[in-house]
């Protein structure tokens, strides 16, 4: 089996990372983790690929100063250096433009703290909990030019317990999110999963 070269871009510690780290490590995994990317030099996820002896790169959002196209060229070029195959958005807090995800289109997937097309973009556990929602998960998505919008691969549900806050909400979330993305990943690095 030749397996899918995957980049994983991260901004912080990179749970979900972790969690496609170790399930690539299964000899039938379809897929294995070439490189770990980083906007943001002081990411922990950073040292914990390291430590799994994974290519790591930084590409400093900061370093272009603002032009988010010299940004996504740089980043680009890295990921065409590395010769990924598919990308795996992992806690990656920038939003790419229609040229990036267009470039990336139908190799590149996102993880997100809700049940889509619930809930889109940031604060998802706090604002399930204030409509008051009663089952609340994660979604693996296909990334598309409109944010939190693309095709759906897996999602997976919890109930939304009396007393919830939002840091048990999302601790249980998380759970389901690290189950779940090496799930979809195996989905689309077989071609099971298409965007179509």
């Amino acid at each position: 089996m030749v397996k899918k070269r995957v980049a994983v871009l991260i901004s912080g510690r990179g749970s979900n990372m972790a969690a496609l780290i170790d399930a690539a490590r299964a000899q039938d995994y379809p897929a294995e983790i070439a490189l770990v990317v980083s906007n943001r030099p002081d990411a922990s996820g950073l040292a914990r690929a390291r430590e799994a002896g994974i290519k790591t790169a930084l590409v400093d959002h900061t370093a272009c100063e603002g032009n988010r196209e010299a940004f996504e060229r740089v980043l680009d070029a890295e990921l065409e250096a590395q010769r990924i195959d598919l990308v795996c958005l992992a806690g990656f807090m920038r939003l790419l433009s229609p040229w990036f995800v267009t470039r990336w289109n139908g190799r590149m997937l996102n993880i997100h703290p809700a049940l889509l097309p619930q809930f889109k973009g940031l604060h998802t556990h706090r604002r399930a909990l204030e409509v008051g929602v009663k089952r609340h998960g994660a979604t693996v998505h296909f990334v598309v030019p409109e944010m939190d919008s693309g095709p759906i691969v897996m999602q997976e549900a919890v109930p939304v317990i009396d007393g919830d806050t939002e840091e048990t909400l999302a601790a249980r979330v998380l759970e389901v999110e690290h189950r779940i993305y090496p799930q979809a990943l195996r989905l689309v690095a077989e071609g099971r999963a298409t965007p179509k």
